[in-house]
């Protein structure tokens, strides 16, 4: 480890995106794994979290785990797929927002002259630095870092590191919104949507209903569910639309099926609209 990652350790609720890079690595070591991320181990490693973390002490917490993670796996295909999408219909600005330990300017292929900016606040993006440099990553793009907390002026601090409205945009929201208030998650859609072109595309996970009640109930303190303060909308397709875009809404059982990873035991409860969102401005 180096000096400065010994200076900014993970904590708060950017420490949870180490613990998705954890679930990243243990993925990427299968041999059927969905994606391939090779800096997920390193990241993991960094923050205390590699090569195991202890196992939950009863079978409920165990099982609940095993849930998330496998969530994160399929949201993280999910929204690669997306951004490929995305680039074959010519975008070539793209923004991670919350981007914590991704990877995809390193991992992914892009086409030439592709930027992508990381918004993220500088103690991430400070630990992220000192692991990529131990790495020796290369990033595939052009990829910008912006220093900024997404409650205050970012859509700013955006423009000022050369982001361009006029142009279409990709966004990618992932495991951002289920960490803000709801008068914050529509401040952010709003924000967005004034930044993005007709033909913008955007990507969003979103907390399920009930996901908070069967998770967060007993969380430990200080785990991701502990911090977990909203779901999505009853209808998050219509909830989109009157924020200018054209949805659609994903269930993690459909995609994990279409990826050839089934979920074999039944729902528990009749399942609704899905919190995996890919969505077209207007």
């Amino acid at each position: 480890m180096t000096d400065d990652q010994e200076q900014v350790q993970p904590s708060g609720v950017w420490a949870t995106a180490v613990g998705v890079a954890r679930v990243r690595a243990l993925e990427t070591e299968r041999h059927n794994a969905l994606f391939r991320d090779p800096l997920a181990q390193a990241f993991a490693t960094a923050g205390g979290l590699w090569p195991s973390s202890p196992p939950p002490d009863d079978e409920a917490a165990r099982r609940r785990r095993l849930a998330v993670s496998f969530s994160i796996v399929i949201r993280t295909k999910f929204l690669d797929d997306l951004l490929r999408q995305a680039s074959a219909s010519g975008i070539r600005q793209i923004v991670l927002l919350g981007a914590g330990m991704d990877s995809r300017a390193f991992r992914m292929d892009w086409p030439e002259g592709t930027r992508l900016f990381e918004v993220d606040t500088p103690e991430p993006l400070d630990f992220k630095t000192s692991v990529l440099r131990q790495e020796g990553a290369v990033a595939r793009c052009e990829r910008i870092i912006v220093a900024a907390d997404l409650r205050e002026d970012w859509p700013g601090a955006l423009a000022a590191a050369g982001h361009d409205p006029a142009m279409p945009t990709a966004w990618i929201a992932e495991g951002l919104l289920i960490y803000l208030p709801e008068d914050a998650v529509e401040l952010l859609l709003a924000r967005i949507g004034a930044q993005s072109a007709a033909g913008s595309r955007m990507g969003l996970t979103l907390g399920s209903r009930g996901v908070i009640e069967r998770f967060g109930a007993d969380a430990v303190p200080g785990s991701a569910a502990s911090m977990w303060v909203s779901e999505m909308p009853d209808d998050p397709v219509g909830w989109l639309a009157g924020h200018g875009w054209q949805a659609e809404s994903h269930t993690v059982r459909e995609r994990a099926a279409a990826y050839g990873r089934p979920i074999s035991t039944p729902p528990q409860r009749e399942e609704g609209p899905g919190g995996l969102i890919s969505a077209v401005r207007r």
